[in-house]
């Protein structure tokens, strides 16, 4: 059974650099206080906490003099406001990528322009895109986008790791409802690249295996890209999800990954399914 790994499969860079700060500060300091995962994947997350990484739901949990990681996909304003004046110790994670979509959003609102955000409603990206300015619009998919109200001027930018085609489809009904519209493609490199990697493999192999949490909207996102193209297509968290009976029959694998998901478990996988093939 012939195998084949997306090049960029897996963590990008901002992911990372992250987590190996996470583990650092960790290594170095002995404990380390987080607001929420640091990225959403369960097995980095509980390795992270073995390593001394701790996850609190808020600022109050963390006790004085101590660090503060805050995550790769961004912290709102008055989390850093209210940790400085905590006198924590603050460590910030965020994508650089994620700093820049926040960047354009402030510049495209001093120009006089109502903010929208392509993205997904509650995800901490987006919460954190959201919060730069006031009274930013949130829209997920083309069906909220045709509800908009006609604007004179607007600005609008995507949460990082969405797909090409959902902001298409915006983008396009937005034309419409927008006299003056200024729209900055802030979908990361890695994640185009992953995309365009995805779209070409599944065309060629006969199943295809996106790695990825359950909770993590780019993995989703990843899957229903593949499944698009490739019907024989499944999400799996981890090698132990593998079923046998997707193998039968297939002489050829694709095997890709979210932006949260470290290497070890895409190595993992590929072993699984090469046992696999030497099984049926």
């Amino acid at each position: 059974m012939k195998i084949i790994i997306a090049k960029d499969a897996g963590y990008c860079f901002g992911v990372r650099d992250a987590v190996d700060l996470a583990y650092n500060i960790a290594e170095n300091e002995g404990s380390v206080y987080m607001l929420g995962d640091i990225v959403h994947n369960e097995s980095v997350v509980n390795n992270l906490s073995d390593s001394g990484a701790k996850v609190v739901s808020t600022l109050e949990e963390i006790p004085e003099d101590s660090t503060v990681l805050f995550r790769a996909h961004g912290t709102k304003n008055d989390i850093w406001k209210n940790a400085k004046e905590k006198s924590l110790k603050i460590k910030d994670a965020t994508c650089p990528l994620v700093h820049e979509i926040h960047s354009e959003v402030r510049k495209l609102s001093k120009d006089g322009r109502q903010i929208i955000v392509i993205g997904d409603h509650g995800h901490d990206e987006v919460v954190t895109i959201a919060d730069q300015v006031p009274k930013t619009i949130i829209i997920s998919n083309s069906e909220e986008a045709k509800k908009l109200k006609k604007y004179k001027r607007a600005g609008v930018v995507c949460q990082s790791t969405q797909t090409i085609e959902n902001v298409q489809d915006i983008i396009n009904i937005l034309m419409t409802r927008v006299f003056d519209l200024h729209f900055v493609n802030t979908i990361c490199y890695p994640t185009k690249r992953n995309q365009e990697q995805i779209k070409e493999l599944a065309s060629i192999v006969d199943i295809m295996i996106i790695i990825g949490s359950f909770t993590s909207a780019n993995s989703k996102r990843l899957t229903m890209l593949s499944s698009n193209i490739n019907d024989a297509t499944y999400q799996v968290s981890g090698p132990e999800k593998l079923s046998h009976k997707w193998f039968k029959n297939k002489d050829s694998v694709g095997i890709s990954a979210g932006a949260s998901t470290p290497d070890y478990l895409i190595q993992q996988v590929k072993d699984k399914i090469e046992r696999i093939g030497r099984s049926i």
